[in-house]
């Protein structure tokens, strides 16, 4: 691929701007040298404005989504895009969410512009464990976690019973919970068909993977470990 269109596809401009750029000798490569849009260098080789480029399709990242913020490229408000570098809105493949945290839930989202792992994660069949911090309105009654358990929870408007989920009890009104499917709101519903209200809701792992430190709104990539650690937790 020629590097005016591989730099484009990363979001750096279009490929207009992005050939202005080389003959603002802005594209280098790592020896300082000026680059030409018709060099034929390896990727970590080059260098925008001084910088190592982006890395190429198969980016993956993990960041700690705020309260407040959507998972959407068009939703009014803060996006989770407003929270990485712009031009990771315009890469091509595009970097998408890998499932959705709605806008009052905080924690671990993925993000990625490879289409086979976003696939892989969020398929019925991976069954990859997810784990929620819930605060509740009310003290449990004490039943949720056999409910829960059970394999027959029924969500209002639904067909298919849930999949057994694991409630572990913190407190009277806070509890953790792991789920191997990602139904619409469906922490916050579960929690409804048992006569309580979910207040606050953050996602602490999904897989083996944890946010293990990282701030409220920063993000990281992940490397080939880390990816894999999503499927080792549950393997």
């Amino acid at each position: 691929m020629k590097l005016v269109r591989l730099i484009a596809n990363l979001g750096y401009g279009s490929r207009k701007q992005v050939a202005a750029m080389f003959r603002q000798g802005r594209i280098t490569a790592a020896d300082g040298a000026v680059l030409y849009a018709d060099d034929q260098v390896e990727h970590d080789q080059v260098r925008v404005d001084g910088d190592p480029l982006d890395p190429p399709q198969g980016l993956v990242l993990m960041l700690h989504k705020p309260v407040g913020v959507t998972c959407s490229t068009r939703d009014p408000g803060r996006l989770v895009y407003d929270l990485l570098p712009p031009r990771y809105r315009l890469r091509s493949p595009a970097l998408s969410t890998v499932g959705r945290l709605d806008r009052e839930t905080s924690g671990l989202l993925l993000l990625t512009d490879d289409g086979a792992l976003l696939h892989r994660i969020i398929s019925p069949r991976s069954k990859l464990s997810k784990v929620y911090e819930v605060a509740l309105a009310q003290p449990l009654r004490g039943g949720e976690a056999e409910r829960f358990a059970s394999g027959t929870l029924m969500l209002e408007s639904e067909q298919t019973p849930l999949l057994p989920a694991s409630l572990e009890i913190v407190t009277p009104t806070q509890a953790r919970l792991t789920l191997h499917e990602g139904r619409y709101h469906q922490v916050r519903r579960m929690f409804a068909a048992v006569g309580n209200h979910v207040v606050a809701l953050h996602r602490s792992r999904v897989g083996g993977l944890a946010l293990d430190g990282l701030e409220e709104g920063r993000w990281r990539r992940l490397d080939p470990p880390d990816i894999a650690s999503v499927f080792g937790g549950d393997a």
